[in-house]
This record gives structure tokens, C-alpha cells and sequence, in this order.
């Protein structure tokens, strides 16, 4: 099981944090800090794979991956694959990039509802859903579709019936 998502700049700012065990906001905050820590200190040419059970609990990895001034980092449990989960960060940075043109830190900061919209097309409730970037991409396609068609429903001004205009 996927335990957590987490995207961050090199300075340590999270641009997404998606926990999918629970954990209070201070809990939240200090594996944060954990994660940058072991990331910031990392030479380039290591392993991208981590032992996390000191800040995870028992049975758990981290593993990340670094394009430009960003962190993909994804946390979970020995029921994962190690490799598919590195493929995985993949995908979604594919998706990423499909979606914006792309991808930069901006683009995550002011596209924070379609940042989580593409995630959980790929990962919810901590299990892997997709693993396509094509097909995650037809999904948030007919997503915008349907947000649309149903805004443009609600821009039509609603008749009533029975009033008279004098």
C-alpha cells in the first residue's frame, strides 16, 4: 500500500501532500521535515530507493525521484514494488507534463484541484489504479468535459413558470 505522495521544492516547501494513513497535522508536518532532510542530504549518483521506518513506521520505503526543483517522493509498504513504484513517479510526472505544457513548481502551485484530480486518477485510497499516462490523460479530458458541460448548465438562467413580466 501506497502510505503517502509528496512533492517538494528544493528548499523544503511541500506543493502536495497526500497521506492516505491517518496522521494528525503535527505528524504530517515532522515526516515532511524528515523527508527533506534524508532528500537534501543525498548525493546525486546514489540510490533513489530509502529505508523510511524511522519516520514511516516498521516496513516502510521511500523512493523519489528529483526533476529540476522538484522532489516526486512516494512512501509505502513492502506490498509494493520498489521499481513499479519509481515507474510510477513516472507516470504521473508524464501526466504532469501532458496536462501543463511542461511541468514546472508554478504550474503545481496555482493547479492545485488538477494536481489532485490527476492523482487520484492514478493512486487512491493508497492503491495503484492506473498506470497509464494515456489513459489517465482521457479520464482528466472528460473530467474537464463534464466540468464544463455542467457549468455551462448552470449559466442558463432558469424559467419560471406562472410569473407574468408587467
Amino acid at each position: 500500500m501506497i502510505k503517502a505522495v509528496l512533492v517538494m521544492n528544493t528548499q523544503g516547501k511541500p506543493r502536495l501532500a497526500k497521506f492516505y494513513e491517518f496522521q494528525t497535522v503535527e505528524q504530517q508536518q515532522e515526516a515532511i521535515r524528515n523527508v527533506f532532510s534524508v532528500l537534501c542530504s543525498r548525493p546525486e549518483h546514489v540510490s533513489n530507493f530509502v529505508d523510511a521506518e524511522s519516520f514511516f513506521g516498521p516496513d516502510s520505503r521511500l523512493v523519489y525521484k528529483h526533476f529540476a526543483t522538484l522532489y516526486f517522493v512516494f512512501i509505502f509498504d513492502s506490498s509494493e514494488n520498489e521499481l513499479a513504484m519509481l515507474d510510477l513517479i513516472q507516470v504521473f510526472v508524464e501526466t504532469l507534463d501532458k496536462c501543463f505544457r511542461n511541468v514546472c513548481e508554478l504550474d503545481i502551485v496555482f493547479n492545485y484541484s488538477k494536481l489532485h484530480t490527476i492523482l487520484d486518477e492514478i493512486i487512491l485510497g493508497g492503491q495503484v489504479l492506473e498506470t497509464s499516462s494515456t489513459e489517465v490523460m482521457k479520464a482528466i479530458e472528460e473530467i474537464a468535459r463534464l466540468e464544463a458541460a455542467s457549468s455551462a448548465i448552470n449559466l442558463v438562467p432558469k424559467s419560471v413558470s406562472g410569473w407574468r413580466s408587467r
